[in-house]
């Protein structure tokens, strides 16, 4: 065996430790390699033997150590005892240590879990409760960066195990004495955040006096500032409201020692950068700046670039779904058809494990009490559902308990159930690698599953975006048919009649019973077996027509309308570009929003069919943008940027189209809610 930068052999006693190092770290041991200034001896801890006139020096072989040992940061300080330079000499020879890093990048990646990242032992006894057990890709390579204190750039899609990357090591070096906030994540929505906190409480339960808050529109701005006076360590929040609080004083930020931009890319499109570097501004030096985003357009690396530290950067290509294991297809279908066409295709293609994806937290809940009341074992899955809930409903669903689930895309994070056999893209998702997430919920384990995608008319341009994120076409499927429909309830029919006649449910004597029924009905209305069976098959639907109505035009407009709680994707003539985006607009790709200003004297076109239009007290002369619009409404009633129709402002007011059928309460906090420090004081417009 030869060193490959020396050519030189390596020595017998050496050959034998990488040998032993090699085969030791292969099978998980825990080790620890003791040696003299003569020749290097391998112990292993289990056996506890340690031979007579050795001096021991306990070296940490763990991925972490060898890589900060063999890659020095520019201006690191002296290592610590236990790294490969500390060796004596012996052992510190150049073929010593390249078989020590050759046996390492040998071994199983997660061999040792968390425990070679240094973590306390409360925060493991935490992890372990949670059932975490191996790392994933993004938290190997991002754990030992941030442990170190380093600035760090992270490229990872949601569902890679992201938020405990940032959280763990950030947990780790906290301060638990000092009850004024040390770390600050920023996120795009309150669901987001909501989550987070949730993550690093989670994280955290067997750490003593560690305090989390959550901070975002819509939320109780006094019950904030009252948790904030008693003292908290971590603050998880929106950008607007923490702007909020550190403008009134409530948020100190002068002990911040760390801010984390999660989800950065989508800050971006919901029109937060300013905000965000307003915060940026506010921060002391040095702080630790950890950037997390699923893209990295230029204004993000820019951002990047302008405000973090010589920064780590870790990249995370995900695979996402197995398309070969996923057939996939779409529908076209008019936005008030949607409701219909779902419940024709879950009575076709089955409802044993399906997920439904909606937009908005709005309409997750319209479409789960529709089906509700047809019968299906439905429960949803959104940013207001605690996390608690959260987990009996993924296990109900695992279970068999609930058969269909219907989430939005924050809630349905990391939500892995094997059983589920198909998924249904009711509105459209954001962009391609969303497409992939969602998709990825079904075909798992091995099996394999059915995608369908919903597409308004106006939404079939973004088709090709998702087929290029998935490497394949997307094949158009038809709303099925009443005959379909028809001949699909006769075949159900018949196998329950089939099933009940192979396997009764009922006692024999409980069956002697009912033919006693029979025969005195036969008699009393002198009719034949056959009559009284179709009766009795009229009794078992309940009350539901066997046969549909009328046939619809699918793709044209009529039908019930689904969207009246406020929130169906536009059809407002976004165009695909070619990098696969869904987000840019018809006049030459310009977003519309970019003008700051509009014309007073052009009059207004009017709102498209599922919007209606809104008059808010902000205009120019508040330096009011659009972005600070679409930012503050999204988070406030739930909705995304896409759902969100024309803006326009003027000097002293703005105007904006939002979805019809807002619940009330929503508009209330509207009212209430600030841009810019100055209410909106929201108010319809007469159409």
């Amino acid at each position: 065996m030869t060193h490959p930068s020396s050519g030189s052999a390596l020595p017998a006693a050496d050959l034998d430790v990488a040998l032993h190092v090699s085969d030791s770290l292969a099978t998980g041991a825990d080790l620890r390699l003791d040696v003299d200034n003569s020749s290097p001896t391998l112990l292993e801890t289990a056996a506890g033997v340690q031979p007579e006139g050795v001096v021991p020096l306990t070296v940490d072989l763990s991925p972490t150590a060898l890589t900060a040992a063999a890659e020095p940061a520019p201006d690191a300080e002296p290592r610590a005892a236990g790294a490969l330079e500390d060796m004596p000499a012996a052992a510190a020879q150049p073929e010593v240590v390249a078989a020590l890093e050759a046996a390492v990048v040998a071994a199983p990646a997660d061999a040792s879990g968390f425990t070679g990242f240094g973590l306390s032992p409360e925060l493991l006894s935490g992890l372990a409760a949670i059932g975490f057990q191996d790392p994933s890709p993004i938290q190997r390579a991002a754990i030992p960066e941030l442990m170190l204190g380093r600035d760090l750039v992270g490229q990872a899609q949601t569902g890679t195990g992201k938020t405990a990357a940032f959280a763990l090591p950030l947990l780790e070096r906290l301060d638990s004495q000092q009850r004024t906030p040390q770390v600050l994540v920023l996120t795009p929505t309150r669901e987001l955040a909501m989550q987070v906190a949730e993550a690093f409480n989670s994280y955290a339960a067997k750490l003593s006096q560690v305090r989390v808050l959550a901070v975002y529109g819509g939320a109780d701005f006094r019950d904030q500032i009252q948790q904030l006076r008693r003292g908290v360590q971590i603050v998880v929040g929106t950008p607007g409201r923490v702007m909020d609080h550190i403008r009134q004083g409530t948020l100190d930020v002068s002990g911040l020692r760390a801010l984390v931009l999660d989800e950065a890319d989508e800050m971006l499109r919901m029109g937060f950068i300013d905000d965000v570097e307003w915060v940026l501004e506010q921060l002391p030096s040095p702080r630790q700046v950890v950037l997390f985003s699923a893209t990295m357009p230029s204004e993000i690396r820019r951002l990047s670039q302008k405000y973090l530290d010589n920064p780590a950067e870790v990249t995370i290509r995900t695979k996402g779904a197995d398309g070969r294991r996923i057939r996939q297809r779409f529908i076209l279908v008019q936005a008030p058809q949607k409701l219909e066409a779902l419940e024709r295709v879950l009575e076709a293609e089955g409802s044993e494990g399906v997920i439904i994806f909606a937009r908005t937290k709005a309409v997750s809940l319209t479409v789960a009490e529709a089906l509700e009341e047809h019968g299906y074992d439905v429960a949803v899955l959104n940013g207001d559902v605690p996390q608690t809930l959260r987990e009996r409903t993924i296990q109900r669903l695992r279970d068999g308990q609930v058969n269909v689930l219907v989430a939005t895309d924050v809630a349905a994070r990391g939500l892995d159930v094997e059983r589920i056999s198909l998924v249904i893209n009711y509105d459209v998702p954001f962009d391609g690698e969303a497409y992939v997430h969602r998709i990825g919920r079904t075909g798992r384990a091995g099996r394999s599953g059915d995608a369908i995608l919903f597409l308004t008319p106006r939404e079939r341009r973004f088709l090709g975006g998702m087929e290029r994120a998935v490497g394949q076409p997307i094949e158009p499927m038809e709303v099925p048919s009443n005959a379909a429909i028809h001949q699909h309830r006769l075949d159900r029919l018949h196998q329950r009649l089939a099933g009940t006649v192979q396997q009764p449910t009922t006692t024999t004597e409980e069956r002697a019973l009912l033919s006693e029924v029979l025969q005195r009905l036969g008699q009393e209305l002198d009719c034949s077996p056959s009559v009284l069976a179709l009766a009795a098959l009229e009794l078992s639907l309940a009350g539901k027509p066997l046969l549909l109505k009328a046939e619809q035009r699918w793709g044209a407009p009529s039908g019930r309308v689904l969207e009246n709680r406020g929130g169906d994707s536009r059809g407002d003539g976004r165009r695909e570009s070619r990098s696969g985006d869904f987000r840019r607009e018809r006049d030459g790709g310009r977003d519309r929003r970019d003008n700051d200003r509009s014309d007073p004297d052009r009059p207004e076109s009017p709102p498209e069919s599922h919007l209606e239009r809104f008059r808010l007290e902000v205009g120019w002369r508040d330096h009011v943008r659009p972005g600070n619009i679409v930012g503050a409404i999204a988070n406030e009633a739930g909705l995304t940027g896409r759902s969100i129709g024309r803006i326009r402002i003027y000097e002293g007011h703005s105007t904006v189209d939002l979805p019809k059928g807002m619940p009330e309460a929503v508009f209330t906090d509207l009212q209430r809610l600030k841009v810019m420090n100055k209410e909106l004081q929201i108010s319809r417009l007469p159409v």
